[in-house]
């Protein structure tokens, strides 16, 4: 099927279909907003179901030598640093589900995908382009990857109300160098009494990334990005282990935003205009699989486009296959705000006590919990 595409915004989802989509031929065309892709946002993490399709799109090779290989996935007690679990990564993922499981710096995978798409159709992302209606785009299909406020979205499936769901992230990147009691170097979940923390080393264990989740009564706008106080952000963390507060104190700035979250649409689609990433499926923080789900999404949506015969059939095609895999995941990644916030120690023993058991004498019960999230392969 010969078509044109319309992508508008050129984040890791929109720069990923363009990529997909210019490989398979398709004439793309991304617009983006922003007058140039500066370097906005902290890590990723890219598990093993995203590299498949990073390495069916030609990049992973790429991305895996700007980026950091963990040496486990684990949940730690915030207080005390007390390991709950650990899951082998490095070679043990990769041989598990068949790609490997790496942290990068978003600005860097950004760069990668830009940088691929150039070379095949070298005039394909167009800066300081702002679609101010739908209507207005001209293309066989557009879609709509510009994100939690999404235009795109917004005209498939009218205003919807966001809720706040009661937690603010808090984002920053520190020097491994000035760290002065570092972290383990893996993916790390640190947990607390209404917040926890997740660190992980990106940029070839150069710089540590951190991300804080606090509940918090009463936000009201949603933001992607705010300036925010480390004195503030220290004292919220101020009862979390050394490695916590390390990092912290290393960093030079940090911003903050409020985590608000829309209730799954039934379809993403109005005419020849569908949806992608985040403006399809806002994903919280709690799963890692943001990054990971818009990238899916792309590839998906790039092979129905050329296997089906119409445009309309090829987004039944690519929603059907879609929704379900992003809704649950979304879920499970609710599931895990709530799990990461014990604060009460009978909380504690009966969610983290069989978890610490099942590591030391069944473990293979803890590194099969996530197989249908990294075993999955869109390009099979």
């Amino acid at each position: 099927m010969s078509v044109k595409a319309v992508i508008v915004g050129a984040g890791i989802g929109g720069l990923s279909a363009a990529l997909a989509l210019a490989r398979r031929g398709v004439a793309v065309e991304v617009l983006e907003q922003a007058a140039r892709l500066d370097e906005v946002g902290a890590g990723l993490q890219l598990s093993s179901n995203a590299m498949k399709v990073l390495r069916a799109l030609g990049v992973a090779d790429r991305v895996a030598s700007l980026a950091s290989t963990p040496e486990a996935l684990e949940l730690r007690l915030g207080r005390s640093g007390a390991r709950v679990f650990s899951i082998p990564a490095g070679a043990a993922i990769e041989k598990r589900y068949g790609a490997p499981y790496v942290h990068i710096h978003r600005a860097d995978l950004q760069a990668v995908l830009a940088d691929a798409v150039a070379q095949i159709a070298p005039s394909t992302l167009k800066l300081g382009a702002k679609a101010d209606t739908v209507e207005a785009l001209q293309a066989d299909i557009v879609i709509g990857a510009d994100g939690v406020r999404s235009l795109v979205r917004k005209y498939v499936a009218g205003d919807d109300a966001p809720r706040f769901t009661g937690c603010v992230a808090w984002r920053l990147t520190a020097e491994a160098a000035r760290v002065s009691n570092p972290p383990p170097p893996s993916a790390v979940v640190w947990t607390g009494a209404g917040r926890h923390a997740v660190t992980y080393r990106v940029r070839g264990g150069q710089l540590i990334n951190f991300v804080g989740v606090i509940e918090q009564d009463g936000w009201r706008q949603e933001t992607w990005s705010e300036p925010g106080d480390l004195s503030q952000l220290a004292s919220a963390f101020s009862a979390f282990a050394a490695p916590v507060r390390s990092v912290i104190a290393a960093a030079t700035s940090c911003n903050r935003w409020a985590l608000f979250d829309r209730a799954p649409l039934r379809t993403w689609r109005r005419g020849n205009v569908t949806l992608l990433g985040d403006a399809a499926h806002a994903m919280p923080p709690f799963q890692a699989q943001g990054a990971a789900m818009a990238i899916e999404d792309a590839y998906v949506l790039a092979r129905a486009l050329a296997e089906e015969s119409s445009v309309d059939a090829a987004l039944v095609r690519y929603e059907t296959a879609r929704i379900p895999r992003t809704t649950r995941v979304l879920a499970s990644a609710h599931a895990n705000a709530r799990r990461f916030h014990h604060g009460d120690r009978m909380e504690q023993l009966t969610t983290y006590g069989p978890m610490w058991l099942a590591d030391r004498f069944a473990p293979a019960v803890i590194r099969s919990a996530q197989d249908w999230i990294y075993g999955f392969d869109a390009t099979a």
